[in-house]
């Protein structure tokens, strides 16, 4: 077993902030941070990749439209979607799996 003390929790290094805490040969986990009014600018993903929201509001735009998400909504994106973030009306921190591990493209 693993702890991962801090996960999920809002941080603000950057303008948008993804702190990996865990990475096994199946799976990564980490935050992305996101401040109100923030700017995702984050690209599609080769993995698979789950979004645990913690805190915040935003909205989710993808090409099948756009989800309005707040604490405990969970999201699913396959590897290749477009996807970001809009609308960042509270400071967002999200869990976020991936699976393969993220290869940082």
């Amino acid at each position: 077993m693993k702890k991962l003390v801090g996960a999920g929790v809002f941080v603000r290094r950057e303008p948008n902030d993804y702190v990996e805490q865990l990475r096994t040969s199946a799976m990564s986990v980490g935050t992305y941070s996101i401040p109100a009014g923030g700017v995702d600018d984050q690209a599609p993903h080769h993995e698979d990749e789950i979004y645990v929201v913690t805190t915040g509001r935003a909205s989710m735009v993808t090409p099948d439209g756009t989800e309005a998400v707040g604490p405990g909504d969970v999201l699913f994106v396959p590897a290749g979607e477009e996807h970001r973030f809009t609308d960042v009306t509270e400071d967002l921190a999200l869990l976020v799996f991936f699976a393969p591990p993220y290869s940082g493209r």
